[in-house]
């Protein structure tokens, strides 16, 4: 018989660790490349907006499901459900791949902030010492990204108010052309710092009644996130413009900056690398309870199925990929991490999305324009994010057709 986790978290603890994952690095990294992709303001908040409704979309296709499978792995449960185990597999595969190169990002991160020169070496400390928090349990996880979010909106509501402030006379405005191809690239790139709300969903199997928690705090969380993105994005294009922002290595520093405000770039910089942390914290308990479930229906090693005893957490699936997480921080860049994350994200929404059109008529408009959408700005990425997560999903595919996996055990 398989052991349960606990359900320890209520709605307040599922939105803030939705939060925890989207009010994260993204919004500090994400916005430069994604102005230089846009090529003007108008075109830059055309694409947040864009890339609001595709997870919009994607929120509640995995808010609907998550009610209907309250059980650790997010999509890849809904689409072994609804769509049969190749798609389920498919979608986990994308999933833990893609979030692996989202952790690492996010740990680099850490390090690019707090010591620059020594980047790799901090980021994998990051690393052991979330998983450590995480291995302790999920509600001290909860708990710690309460402390990250509140730190990271405070800072956030500064740069916010000294840019607004500090707007000059005759500024760049917020006008421009809006080309199509640049907006929904830009959208994809966007889509990394909104690709957080399904951590709620993937913690189905720890939600107290999740019929009723998951489907209020998944809208709830993505909200919050695009009120607060929307404004930041505003704050910044009106003191920078989108040429020097989408030049700049740290916007969020370089706005304040700009703003007269210098004494705030060290409390910018120390935002970042928390909320850097507070995302790294929910990507690896995402990643890990993927894993379980793969794990549990053979598709992974059965040892990363163990839950510990005392903890009630799969403790042997985060310390694997605690691990692999630390090594590709040791050797990954950052950018590139970020394209290749994004492309792997949007096929595992791709497959929540075909998996919520089986639920009925009633969910089918919002299901069909979630599929267009995730398919949409996956194919407008960078060329190279595109091939690499194509080539990965490929490997993932043939090593399914070898191995097939086990035989799905007993359930209890």
């Amino acid at each position: 018989m398989t052991t349960p986790l606990r359900r320890s978290l209520g709605v307040p603890d599922a939105v803030v660790i939705g939060l925890g994952a989207m009010v994260g690095a993204g919004i500090f990294a994400a916005l430069a490349p994604a102005a230089g992709a846009a090529g003007s303001a108008a075109g830059l908040l055309t694409a947040l907006g864009v890339a609001a409704v595709v997870a919009y979309c994607n929120a509640m296709a995995s808010a609907r499901l998550a009610a209907l499978y309250p059980e650790s792995g997010g999509t890849y449960v809904y689409g072994r459900e609804r769509l049969g185990p190749f798609w389920g597999y498919l979608a986990g595969w994308a999933f833990v791949v893609g979030k692996t190169a989202s952790c690492a990002a996010m740990a680099l991160t850490v390090g690019g902030y707090l010591w620059p020169e020594r980047a790799h070496a901090v980021a994998v400390a990051a690393v052991v010492a979330l998983t450590a928090v995480n291995y302790r349990g999920v509600q001290k996880s909860a708990l710690l990204s309460r402390v990250i979010v509140a730190g990271v909106l405070a800072v956030l509501a500064a740069v916010v108010t000294v840019s607004f402030a500090g707007v000059p006379e005759g500024g760049p405005g917020l006008g421009g052309e809006v080309a199509a191809g640049g907006v929904l690239q830009a959208a994809g790139l966007l889509f990394f710092a909104f690709a957080g709300y399904a951590r709620i969903a993937t913690l189905g199997e720890e939600v107290r009644d999740p019929a009723r928690t998951i489907p209020r705090a998944v809208p709830l969380a993505l909200g919050i996130a695009l009120v607060v993105y929307a404004l930041v994005a505003v704050a910044v294009l009106l003191v920078l413009g989108p040429l020097a922002l989408a030049h700049s290595p740290a916007p969020l520093a370089d706005a304040v900056r700009a703003a007269g405000s210098s004494r705030l770039v060290p409390v910018v910089a120390a935002g970042a690398a928390v909320a850097a942390l507070g995302s790294l914290l929910s990507l690896v308990l995402g990643v890990s309870r993927t894993t379980l479930a793969m794990a549990r229906d053979g598709y992974l090693p059965a040892g990363l199925a163990a839950v510990h005893p005392r903890f009630r957490v799969p403790h042997r699936a985060e310390l694997a990929v605690g691990a692999v997480v630390a090594v590709a921080a040791a050797t990954a860049d950052v950018r590139g991490a970020i394209g290749f994350s994004s492309f792997g994200v949007l096929v595992y929404y791709g497959i929540a999305n075909a998996s919520a059109w089986t639920l009925g008529r009633r969910h089918r408009p919002l299901a069909v324009l979630g599929l267009a959408g995730c398919g949409a700005l996956a194919a407008a990425l960078p060329l190279a994010s595109v091939l690499a997560g194509a080539g990965v999903l490929a490997v993932g595919v043939v090593a399914y057709a070898v191995s097939r996996g086990r035989p799905a055990p007993p359930r209890p």
